[in-house]
């Protein structure tokens, strides 16, 4: 053969040519390999790319932790921080305790390499059976969580799950067990701003974390699942059948005996209200957003903040509010909001919801919502530096500018009448007329001067209170009727230290330059007081008077009974209450500031006026020899009608002054007590800072 080919050469070639079934399998198998290996490398590569750096654990660069105390010294809360709370070592704490949030959140941890197989797989398959909008299961071992933690934010999606197992895995690599179970416990969040467990068992049980029981820790394991929704503060009930839950878990976990969980389940816990005090965190939510833009930047040194607020007052407006808001509640009433600020324009007390684990929406800094009635001070302020008096006759009847017609809260008129009693019975079309004749800019322009800092229309109806504000600028704005006509800003921060001792920030008033600006003279504040003195005495606020205290106040409330309002204020101290819904409809039981908001106030202002050093309400500097508007020129605007109560002027000017004052230590004897309480002990503290 001319090509040297056997007669098989052909043949052969074609065996070589073709591959075996198992022979193909393998080399796409090989193929497919190596293309996932390099996706994968590519993929952990773009995951990666913004990963955070945790070569730094051990020394982290981090925003300093803070802690939140009120004026007496009392621990209120631990802000921010990678590790807001003092750390604890895990041999320090009984057995039972780390061991509870590994039997309820993570019960292969000692055995996983970071991540749990199996949990991921029982958590895929329960939320593949689960509706559209339901709450999906994570299966995030304690490592991951740690990882999220430490390192990354709360968003749901890929990226920062891959991310966590990333992280969780070197976390694996790096530390022990015992480690990462230690440093879980002092960073993790349990809701009321606590974060790590020594400030969560400070917090709720007002005890070191190293004296805990076993139900105190199974009901702070249980806090994991979701810190607000299963908090003692909000719902002891809840938050008692989830701790039971732990409770079966750490039995089954064989971390403690039956015996145990029976006798656990038969001790009752016992939540400390006055420091665990839920509502007291929408202030410090209120001051949190802003505290590090008082200080240096660059400071890294944990701060120490000393608050204006009063913590047993402020468990006063608490309790005042929750009795009275379920008492009404079939009233429609579904929300409310307390603010009450001293002479000086510390807040000391702040309640911002009915309940801040339902919602953190804080409704005494920023609900702005109609003012009603309440905003009437100012108009009749602003008669009273023209010149007016409060026996300045009046007439109640049917009143119009243009189309506009004010209608009284009763339908019906008085007649001739006086301003004081215009005022004392919330007369809506004296009112009207009189913000009219003096001019309503005028109006706008005093409110502004006493504080107000929300925009004030001047439509025909302004004086009936259709413009907005939250409670925290009424109360500002009522502040000069309670400390002799002195303007002050109202503040929550005393000062900002570290935990060294080093001065950060000290609150200035922003007057205090100038010297304290006077925005109310005499005689208008001395007529003002007297008026709203009269509308607690025998007026519509006098559902909330009380006896033997120096009071005056002013009930608001808006058409339609979508926003009720009282406030009220004694010497050098203001208290403003809102009530109303969210959703601004209409509340069905007819709520008026005379009812619902009165209720908290008086039932408030009932206990915390034994607590602070009252004072009557001071009558305010020499009266100005500068008085605007005669009487005179008055009367001819106000028609031949002014002279038919002459006599009403002589008698009121020789009638009764303000009552009698009594003034009300903030302490009780110790000695009728055998044991002092928690809030005996803050008073205490609070009597030495008056």
């Amino acid at each position: 053969m001319a090509n040297g080919r056997g007669p098989d050469d052909g043949a052969g070639t074609g065996k070589r040519g073709h591959r075996s079934p198992v022979q193909t399998a393998f080399y796409w198998l090989t193929i497919a390999v190596i293309w996932v290996a390099i996706f994968g490398v590519a993929f952990i590569g773009f995951m990666a790319i913004d990963l955070p750096d945790i070569s730094k654990l051990d020394s982290p660069d981090r925003q300093p932790s803070i802690t939140y105390l009120d004026r007496s010294g009392a621990l209120i809360a631990v802000r921010g921080g990678s590790q807001a709370s003092a750390p604890v070592k895990i041999e320090d704490l009984p057995d039972y305790v780390p061991l509870a949030f590994v039997a309820i959140e993570d019960r292969r941890f000692f055995t996983h390499p970071g991540f749990d197989p199996v949990g991921i797989s029982r958590a895929l398959l329960s939320n593949l059976s689960k509706k559209k909008g339901a709450n999906l299961a994570g299966g995030s071992t304690i490592t991951q969580q740690l990882a999220r933690n430490l390192f990354l934010s709360a968003n749901q999606n890929v990226k920062r799950k891959v991310q966590e197992l990333m992280i969780a895995v070197w976390l694996e690599h790096k530390y022990t067990k015992k480690e990462i179970l230690e440093m879980y416990l002092n960073r993790v969040y349990f809701g009321a701003g606590a974060y790590g467990i020594e400030a969560a068992s400070q917090r709720y049980f007002n005890k070191d974390a190293k004296d805990l029981r076993v139900g105190e820790a199974a009901m702070l394991a249980g806090l994991m699942k979701a810190p607000n929704s299963y908090s003692p503060l909000s719902d002891q009930e809840r938050a008692g059948r989830r701790a039971m839950i732990v409770l079966n878990e750490m039995v089954q976990s064989k971390v403690i005996t039956t015996e145990q969980r029976d006798e656990a389940i038969a001790k009752p816990i016992s939540v400390s209200k006055t420091l665990a005090s839920a509502h007291a965190q929408y202030f410090i939510d209120w001051l949190d957003k802003d505290i590090r833009s008082l200080i240096d930047p660059k400071n890294t040194e944990d701060l120490i903040v000393e608050t204006t607020l009063d913590l047993p007052i402020q468990t006063d407006a608490e309790r005042a509010v929750q009795t009275i808001m379920a008492r009404d509640a079939r009233k429609g009433v579904q929300q409310a909001a307390v603010v009450s600020v001293d002479g000086e324009g510390r807040i000391r007390a702040m309640i911002g919801g009915v309940s801040y684990a339902d919602s953190q929406f804080n409704r005494a800094t920023d609900a702005h919502r109609q003012t009603g009635s309440s905003f009437k001070p100012f108009v009749y302020l602003t008669a009273m530096e023209k010149g007016y008096q409060p026996t300045t006759p009046v007439v109640d009847e049917p009143y119009s500018i243009g189309d506009y017609s004010p209608e009284n809260y009763t339908k019906r008129y008085m007649g001739l009448i006086d301003l004081q009693t215009a005022l004392a019975n919330s007369i809506n079309t004296v009112a009207v007329r009189l913000a009219n004749d003096i001019g309503r800019d005028n109006v706008a322009a005093t409110a502004h001067r006493l504080g107000l800092t929300a925009r004030i229309n001047t439509d025909p109806a302004m004086a009936l209170g259709t413009s907005e504000a939250t409670p925290l600028e009424m109360a500002q704005a009522y502040i000069p009727f309670s400390n002799g006509g002195i303007r002050a800003t109202v503040h929550g921060v005393i000062r900002i230290r570290t935990a060294t001792g080093k001065v950060m920030y000290q609150y200035r008033d922003p007057g205090e330059d100038g010297g304290r600006v006077r925005v109310i003279n005499n005689p208008a504040l001395s007529n003002m007081n007297q008026m709203l003195r009269g509308v607690m005495a025998h007026g519509s606020g006098a559902s909330a008077n009380i006896p033997g205290y120096d009071i005056g106040g002013k009930t608001g409330t808006t058409s339609d009974y979508r926003d009720a309002w009282f406030d009220g204020f004694t010497g050098g101290f203001v208290t403003i209450v809102w009530v109303g819904r969210d959703d601004n409809t209409v509340m069905k039981g007819k709520v008026t500031g005379a009812n619902t908001p009165a209720a908290i106030w008086k039932a408030y202002m009932t206990s915390a006026l034994k607590r602070i050093q009252v004072s009557a309400i001071p009558e305010g500097p020499p009266p100005s020899e500068l008085t605007p508007v005669a009487e005179d020129a008055l009367r001819d605007l106000l028609g031949t009608q002014a002279d038919a109560v002459a006599a009403s002027q002589s008698a009121a000017d020789t009638g009764q002054g303000p009552p009698p004052i009594v003034t009300m230590q903030p302490i009780p004897n110790p000695e009728e007590k055998k044991k002092d309480s928690v809030d005996d002990l803050f008073s205490e503290a609070q009597k030495k800072n008056q």
